[in-house]
C-alpha cells in the first residue's frame, strides 16, 4: 500500500516570500484572491516531463533477488532463484512486450497510473487506518493566533487562495532544486518561462533543477470518493462555492466564495465559523459520517438506500461537491503526550468525519490543526505542498488578525444545515458502523518515540544520510525484538516523470542485515570494534542511497512486477510461477511499512499498519530530534516493546557515531 512519498522531491519547493505585517495585508484584488502569481505557468513543464521508464526485465529480476536474499533461508532463496530464472526466460519477455505495447499506446500517461488507480478503487477495506493518512500541523508560534475560530479562518482563507491559484494555473510549478542557490532564482524562472513547453524541462535540467508532475493536484479540491459495489469512483466538481463543515456530527454547507467566485472577506468567514463553533445544537443522534468508516461494499449499499429517501440526493450532492471538508473538533493537544490527539485526527470515533472527501482540514478547540486525506486520487505530493503553503502563510502573514470582529449580513443564506431523511435501516447501519469502527480502533495500539541524540545536524556533521540512519534503526529494532528480518516498505516518489506515482524502496538489505547481526551478536569471534561497525554503517548508507536513487528514477522492481502481473491478468494469461512463489507473497506482506516527512510545518504524521501483524511507522527527522509514530494491532504485535527496542537501537547507533566521528572526506 502506498503512503506519503519521500520528501526530498518537495523539500526545496519554491514559494513566494511574504514579509508583510498582518495588519498591512489587503483584502481586495488579486493580492487577496491568489496565493501565487507564478512567472512560470503552473503546467509549463508538464508536456516535456519524461515518461516513466519501464525497467529492463533482467535488472528487475536482479533487484528482486537482491531484496529477497536477506529475508529468505538459503533453501528458500534457491527456490526463488529458480522461479525468477524461469520468469526471465519464459513468461517475463512476453509480458514485457505486451506492457511496452500498452505503454506505447498511452504516451499521455505512465504505465503504472491506470492499474494503480484501479487497485485503490477496487479495494473494499474501510478507509480509516487502511488508507487515509494524517499530517498534523505545528501550532502557530504566536499563541493568540491559535484561537480556534481565528486559526480556522486563516487556514480556510489560505486554502482558498491556494485553490484559486491552482485553478487559474498560476500556482508555482513544483520543482526540486538540487542547488537552490543557483536554480531557485529569478534567472531560472525567466529563462525557463521563455522556453517552449516541449523543451522547458530539459532546460531546467541544465540548472540542476527537476520539474515534478502536477497532474494529481486536480484531485485536491471538490473531490470525493464515492462508494460503489465492486469498485468506487472519483467524483469532482469545479463549480462549487462551499465547504462541508462538521461539528458534533452535524453537517453544514458553508459558502466561502461569493457569487462571482471571489473569496469572502476575513470578517465574513470568521463570523460564519464562529457561528458554527458556538452552535448549541446537540450532537447528531445518527452521525452519517460513521458510514464512511465501513467496508466499501457495505457503505455502497447503505448509500444507495440513503439516496432513495426524501431529499437525500440533494444533501449528498452538497457533501460530495464541497471544496473540502472542515472538521471542527473538541479535542486538544497535550505536547507531552501527543498520542490522544494523533489518534483523534487519524481516525477518532468517526462521528465528526467524512473520510471520503479528498481531504479534511481538522481544527481542534485549542487551534491544533491537521489534514486527513483520502488516498486513491493521489500519493500525498499535492497534499504536502498544500499543507506546507498554508502553514507558512498563516503563521507568517495571515489575513485575519487578532481582534478581528466577525461581520456577516448573509449568514442565514450562507450557512445551510445539511439534513437527511433517515429510516430504521439507515439508523441500524450507522449503529453497526459505529460498533465496527470502535472495535477496530480499540484494537489499535499507537506509540510515539522522540529521540534527541540524533538529529539533522548530527547526521550532517557525521556525513551520513538521515533517512538511512532512521531506516537502519527500524531494522535493528525489529531484530532486537524478534531476531529475524521481514519485508519492509519505504515509499519513494516518481513525480519527476509524467503521471509518476511512487516506487517502493526496500530498506532491508544484506548490508543492514550484517550490521544488525553484528550489533546483537553475543557469541562467536570477537565482536567488531566501533570503527568496523562504522564502516558497516557507511555501507548501509551507501546501499540505501543507491536504492533510493534507483527508485526515484523509476528503476525499482515492485511497480514493474505489479505492471507485468496486471498485464497477465488483463490479457487472460496464466499467472507465472514467480507470483505463486511464497516468497513473492511474503515480500509484499509488509510487516514494516514506513513513510517519512520532514517539514517545518509538521508536528507528526501517522497511518495504520498495512497488514494485521505489521507496524505502521510514520517518521521524521528534525533539527533537534528524530521521531516516530508507530501503530500496530494489539492482538498481533507489541507496539510499546517495539518502540523500546527502537529507542535502544538509536542509542546503539549513536554510540557508534559518537565513538568514530565523521569519515574522512574523499580527495
Amino acid at each position: 500500500m502506498l503512503r506519503i512519498p519521500k520528501t526530498q522531491w518537495v523539500a526545496s519547493l519554491a514559494s513566494a516570500t511574504r514579509c508583510q505585517s498582518t495588519s498591512a495585508r489587503r483584502t481586495t484584488g488579486d493580492e487577496y484572491q491568489y496565493l501565487q502569481r507564478s512567472k512560470i505557468p503552473m503546467l509549463h513543464f508538464q508536456p516535456s516531463l519524461p515518461r516513466l521508464p519501464i525497467p529492463e526485465l533482467e535488472k528487475t529480476c536482479a533487484r528482486y533477488l537482491a531484496a529477497q536474499q536477506p529475508l529468505l533461508t538459503p533453501d528458500a532463496f534457491e527456490r526463488t532463484k529458480e522461479a525468477v530464472k524461469q520468469f526471465s526466460q519464459e513468461d517475463g519477455p512476453k509480458l514485457q512486450t505486451l506492457l511496452k505495447e500498452f505503454d506505447a499506446k498511452n504516451k499521455h500517461t505512465s504505465y503504472i497510473s491506470e492499474p494503480w488507480f484501479d487497485m485503490y478503487l477496487r479495494d473494499r477495506a474501510p478507509l480509516p487506518l487502511n488508507y487515509n493518512p494524517l499530517l498534523m500541523m505545528n501550532p502557530d508560534p504566536r499563541p493568540a493566533f491559535n484561537d480556534p475560530v481565528l486559526r480556522t479562518t486563516n487556514l480556510v482563507i489560505s486554502s482558498l487562495r491556494f485553490m484559486k491559484s491552482l485553478r487559474s494555473k498560476t500556482l508555482e510549478p513544483e520543482v526540486f532544486h538540487l542547488n537552490p542557490a543557483k536554480s531557485d532564482t529569478h534567472m531560472f524562472r525567466t529563462v525557463t518561462s521563455l522556453m517552449p513547453s516541449i523543451i522547458s524541462t530539459y532546460v531546467a535540467y541544465t540548472f540542476k533543477a527537476y520539474p515534478l508532475d502536477m497532474s494529481q493536484y486536480q484531485g485536491l479540491f471538490g473531490g470525493t470518493r464515492i462508494p460503489e459495489l465492486g469498485k468506487d469512483r472519483i467524483y469532482r466538481n469545479d463549480s462549487s462555492r462551499h465547504v462541508l463543515v462538521l461539528r458534533k456530527g452535524n453537517m453544514y454547507a458553508v459558502d466561502v466564495l461569493d457569487a462571482q467566485g471571489n473569496i469572502e472577506q476575513p470578517a465574513t468567514l470568521l463570523a460564519r465559523f464562529e457561528r458554527i463553533f458556538n452552535d448549541t445544537k446537540l450532537p447528531a443522534a445518527d452521525p452519517l459520517g460513521l458510514l464512511t468508516t465501513e467496508n466499501r461494499d457495505t457503505w455502497a449499499t447503505a448509500r444507495a438506500h440513503l439516496a432513495q429517501l426524501g431529499n437525500n440526493t440533494k444533501s449528498l450532492e452538497l457533501v460530495d461537491s464541497a471544496l473540502f471538508c472542515l472538521c471542527l473538533d473538541d479535542s486538544t493537544l497535550n505536547p507531552d503526550n501527543p498520542i490522544p490527539a494523533i489518534r483523534e485526527f487519524l481516525f477518532g470515533d468517526g462521528t465528526n468525519r467524512w473520510f471520503d472527501k479528498s481531504f479534511s482540514l481538522i481544527v481542534a478547540k485549542d487551534g491544533t490543526a491537521g489534514i486527513n486525506f483520502e488516498h486513491s486520487w493521489g500519493d500525498g505530493v499535492a497534499v504536502l505542498r498544500y499543507f506546507q503553503e498554508i502553514f507558512k502563510e498563516t503563521t507568517k502573514a495571515p489575513f485575519a488578525d487578532v481582534g478581528l470582529q466577525g461581520f456577516d449580513n448573509q449568514s442565514n443564506e450562507a450557512i445551510v444545515p445539511i439534513e437527511f431523511t433517515l429510516d430504521d435501516r439507515v439508523k441500524t447501519a450507522v449503529r453497526t458502523a459505529e460498533n465496527n469502527h470502535n472495535a477496530i480502533i480499540d484494537s489499535l495500539d499507537m506509540s510515539y518515540m522522540k529521540y534527541e541524540g540524533i538529529n539533522k545536524s548530527v547526521c550532517k556533521k557525521q556525513r551520513i544520510s538521515p533517512d538511512s540512519v532512521m531506516q537502519l534503526g527500524f531494522q535493528l529494532a525489529y531484530y532486537k525484538q524478534h531476531g529475524n528480518f521481514v519485508a519492509t516498505y519505504e515509499s519513494c516518489s516518481t513525480a519527476a516523470f509524467r503521471h509518476g506515482r511512487t516506487e517502493t524502496m526496500r530498506p532491508c538489505t544484506l548490508a543492514t542485515k550484517a550490521f544488525c547481526e553484528e550489533m546483537e551478536r553475543r557469541e562467536g569471534p570477537k565482536k567488531k570494534g566501533a570503527a568496523e561497525l562504522r564502516d558497516m554503517m557507511n555501507e548501509c548508507s551507501t546501499v540505501h542511497g543507491q536504492l533510493t536513487r534507483d527508485a526515484a528514477m523509476g528503476q525499482g522492481f515492485d511497480r514493474h512486477l505489479f505492471g507485468l502481473r496486471h498485464t497477465a491478468q488483463k490479457n487472460g494469461l496464466p499467472l507465472p510461477a514467480l507470483y505463486q512463489d511464497p516468497a513473492y507473497a511474503a515480500i509484499n506482506h509488509n510487516i514494516l511499512s514506513t513513510s517519512t516527512l520532514s517539514s517545518p510545518a509538521l508536528l507528526a504524521g501517522g497511518f495504520g499498519p498495512v497488514v494485521k501483524d505489521g507496524y505502521g511507522i510514520g517518521y521524521n527527522i528534525q533539527d533537534g530530534y528524530l521521531g516516530s509514530v508507530v501503530t500496530s494491532y494489539k492482538s498481533h504485535r507489541n507496539g510499546r516493546e517495539f518502540v523500546d527496542c527502537l529507542r535502544a537501537a538509536y542509542e546503539d547507533i549513536n554510540k557508534v557515531l559518537t565513538a568514530t566521528g565523521p569519515p574522512a572526506k574523499e580527495k
